[in-house]
């Protein structure tokens, strides 16, 4: 696996189900806009299907009614009462994240998330040093698919296509990635399964997150 690895300056990851397990504070925060709605609590199963797409794709799927004026800046307000709380490291990221550092590999973030929560995450996890770029929606033009927010990475990195990979654990990482022009490794940790991931045809169907550094030798 590191073989392949070697080809590749920089890995970008996505956030929400590649490394880190968020879906309680999300679930949370769609019941919070629910609950101001009238309406009962989903689970965090019923919930965890629609994220990965953006608050405003999740809500709209989850809010019958969905108001965009009124529930996206209270689902925005919320949000940081409970994700650090409830968001977590998924296995593997910690050993990951800074056996990919210590390799020389440039790793930078690209998330549907909001930058703002993003970096606040990155802090309390104890990763952020790890990130040589963050990239949220209100970054670029559009979320992903659209390649924006890869294509913004490469600038910053100045690197090419083929020079960076990106990780994720949803198909719309790997539209993303393919509309992006960049290579992507995909793992069953967060809102799609293993057969919808197979059927998108990634580059890669990872165990786990330690698969990206199997084989690897740290000095």
């Amino acid at each position: 696996m590191f073989e392949r690895l070697q080809a590749y300056a920089a890995i970008v990851f996505d956030f929400d189900g590649t490394l880190i397990d968020s879906y309680s504070a999300i679930a949370a925060s769609v019941n919070f806009i629910r609950g101001e709605h009238g309406l009962p609590a989903l689970t965090e199963a019923e919930v965890r299907e629609f994220v990965g797409r953006g608050p405003d794709f999740l809500l709209s799927h989850t809010v019958p009614q969905y108001r965009p004026e009124l529930d996206l800046p209270r689902y925005r307000e919320h949000h940081p009462r409970v994700m650090l709380e409830k968001t977590s490291l998924l296995p593997g990221a910690a050993e990951v994240l800074p056996a990919l550092h210590q390799a020389g590999k440039r790793l930078g973030l690209c998330s549907n998330k909001l930058r703002v929560f993003s970096t606040e995450l990155l802090r309390h996890l104890g990763i952020a040093d790890y990130f040589e770029i963050v990239l949220g929606p209100e970054d670029v033009a559009r979320p992903k698919p659209a390649p924006d927010m890869l294509l913004a990475a490469l600038q910053r990195f100045n690197l090419p296509a083929g020079r960076v990979l990106y990780v994720g654990d949803m198909t719309v990482d790997v539209e993303t990635a393919r509309a992006a022009g960049v290579d992507v490794w995909v793992v069953p940790s967060g809102s799609d399964d293993r057969d919808t991931l197979t059927a998108a045809r990634p580059d890669r169907l990872l165990e786990s997150l330690r698969d990206i550094v199997a084989g690897m030798t740290l000095a």
